[in-house]
């Protein structure tokens, strides 16, 4: 019973974990990167569908990315998304392709890159915390319903401690390695 709980409890915090990781790849950190897309949507037939589902993304080159498209038609609308996203990219279209030119990052944007890290970090750390006590409350539950004793119960939440300090440590990880990529220059 317990070990269920710590169990689901335990997978939703790798689910966090991998959460963060999409998050923080889309993230540009001066380097052309095809994952900066993944959140791009684009009206495929009256449908939106992800820009990697209609075109072939490519980085020829550190600091350029390009967006080979399946049919030659939807070259404006994969435009018009790219010029709506959050990214701050000018596409460059010459007909066939278009180019990404990902600029270099000034100090003041490596900056504010890295409060976006750590914020999108210590989001991570909030939900793991959360899911950690649900899992908690779920074990006092068991108490409750007389199925455990006082033991298994601290034992537990022990284990169940001792899984979400080993994901915040992750988190930790991660986040660092990230800054260290975004402040390289």
């Amino acid at each position: 019973m317990i070990k269920d709980i710590i169990k689901n409890a335990e997978t939703k915090m790798k689910k966090t974990i991998s959460v963060l990781e999409t998050d923080l790849s889309t993230m540009k950190a001066g380097r052309a990167n095809p994952s900066m897309l993944d959140r791009i949507q684009v009206d495929y037939y009256g449908s939106m569908c992800p820009l990697s589902q209609v075109a072939n993304i490519s980085a020829p080159e550190p600091r350029v990315l390009m967006i080979t498209p399946w049919e030659k038609t939807l070259l404006k609308d994969i435009e018009k998304s790219i010029l709506k996203s959050d990214l701050g990219l000018n596409p460059s279209n010459d007909g066939s392709v278009i180019r990404l030119i990902i600029p270099e990052l000034t100090e003041e944007t490596r900056k504010d890159l890295v409060k976006k890290v750590k914020k999108t970090g210590e989001e991570s750390k909030v939900a793991v915390r959360s899911i950690r006590r649900d899992a908690n409350e779920k074990i006092k539950g068991l108490k409750k319903d007389g199925e455990i004793s006082e033991d298994e119960i601290k034992k537990g939440e022990d284990d169940v401690q001792k899984k979400t300090d080993a994901i915040i440590k992750q988190i930790d990880n991660i986040i660092v390695a990230k800054e260290k990529e975004i402040l390289s220059i």
